[in-house]
């Protein structure tokens, strides 16, 4: 397929662009999440969208969810809960039982929203360092301690996937729980950041958990993990691809209206070739991201750590450097609250810190190359 959409993925833009435009006209980065908004995207059935027919989803690629979330984000398809969804889904996918699988699964195509719980106050970068911990019990099931925090979409969340501690190993004694947020013992607290309430700590007090509530194998929770990198981490490129290409059409629409010293700003050198600058990052952005999907569903067993980490260094730095630049282009009217630029602004910044950070991607690219 290489950077080409196929016809079906072709369709499948043009089909949520045209719910964008229909059900979330004049959205807003403010509202990250609408319940009936996102019911609608799961009677389409697009929030299945690379997930088995089996249990209900559509059985498409990383490919399809990535052209999925790039339209939705360019949109502002106020479906925040989605991402972290499809990331804790495919790890379900992959690790847990049969039984489980056909309920986790199953709840996200109807529309369940779903979250992953792995960072911790102690334990940002650095996973293996947690503390949150689950002690088995002489009944077989688990008791479960700790904090969690920056846990996105918690508050929406029906169940949460736990990486606790089980073993002294700093890397083999992490495992994978299954935690309903109804249990007993745990309770979620909002984190206000610059977006809004997207983020939460997460507390969890004599937890009670049966012995079915592994996900995978005791001990495998790391391995578990590192096996879901090129989900999320391209998940994230492709969604910050969306934000960098809204940024750039409202600011280009901006600049062909406005006019100074009697002519459109954008037709002055000076814009025009910024402009011509953010147009081929974007490109670069799409064509990369594009390639990695496609070779990740060609060999959906090897993990490109590498090609990913690339994918969502440069998406999210890009955005970043787009939403910033597009702030500058329109002036006063990029900074003020009026406008959405600013928002966009606000989104792209903690790309760049969320699901690894670009300090960590270049760490892990350097590294590639056995350095």
């Amino acid at each position: 397929m290489g950077s080409r959409l196929t016809e079906q993925q072709a369709d499948l833009a043009a089909a949520v662009r045209d719910f964008a435009k229909r059900e979330c006209a004049g959205g807003s980065r403010d509202r990250p999440h609408d319940a009936e908004v996102y019911a609608k995207l799961a009677g389409l059935g697009w929030l299945g969208i690379c997930l088995p027919e089996e249990y209900g989803g559509a059985g498409g690629g990383l490919a399809d969810a990535c052209v999925f979330l790039e339209e939705t984000s360019y949109g502002l398809v106020p479906a925040g809960g989605f991402i972290t969804t499809v990331i804790t889904a495919k790890a379900y996918e992959r690790f847990a039982g049969r039984a489980r699988r056909r309920e986790v699964l199953g709840g996200a195509v109807r529309g369940a929203v779903l979250s992953i719980a792995m960072s911790e106050p102690g334990a940002g970068s650095d996973v293996g360092a947690l503390r949150c911990r689950a002690e088995r019990q002489p009944d077989g099931g688990w008791l479960v301690a700790g904090q969690k925090t920056w846990i996105s979409n918690a508050h929406l969340a029906e169940s949460m996937l736990l990486v606790a501690r089980t073993g002294a190993d700093k890397h083999g004694g992490l495992s994978m729980f299954h935690v309903p947020m109804d249990t007993p013992g745990v309770e979620v607290r909002g984190i206000e950041t610059m977006g809004g309430r997207e983020v939460n700590d997460v507390f969890l007090t004599g937890v009670r958990l049966p012995a079915d509530a592994v996900v995978g194998d005791v001990g495998a929770g790391w391995r578990q993990l590192m096996a879901g990198l090129n989900y999320e981490r391209l998940f994230l490129a492709a969604t910050t691809l969306g934000l960098a290409r809204r940024a750039f059409d409202d600011a280009v629409a901006y600049v062909r209206e406005r006019e100074q010293f009697g002519r459109p700003v954008g037709t002055f050198q000076a814009l025009r070739h910024r402009i011509a600058d953010l147009a081929t990052e974007i490109e670069c952005v799409r064509l990369l991201v594009r390639e990695v999907a496609a070779d990740c569903d060609a060999a959906p067993d090897r993990l490109f750590a590498r090609e990913a980490s690339m994918a969502k260094l440069k998406a999210t730095e890009t955005a970043k450097r787009v939403a910033l630049e597009c702030v500058q282009l329109m002036g006063g009217y990029g900074y003020a609250t009026e406008y959405g630029m600013e928002r966009h602004l606000r989104a792209a910044v903690v790309s760049t810190v969320y699901g690894g950070t670009s300090e960590i991607q270049r760490d892990i690219i350097g590294k590639s190359y056995g350095l």
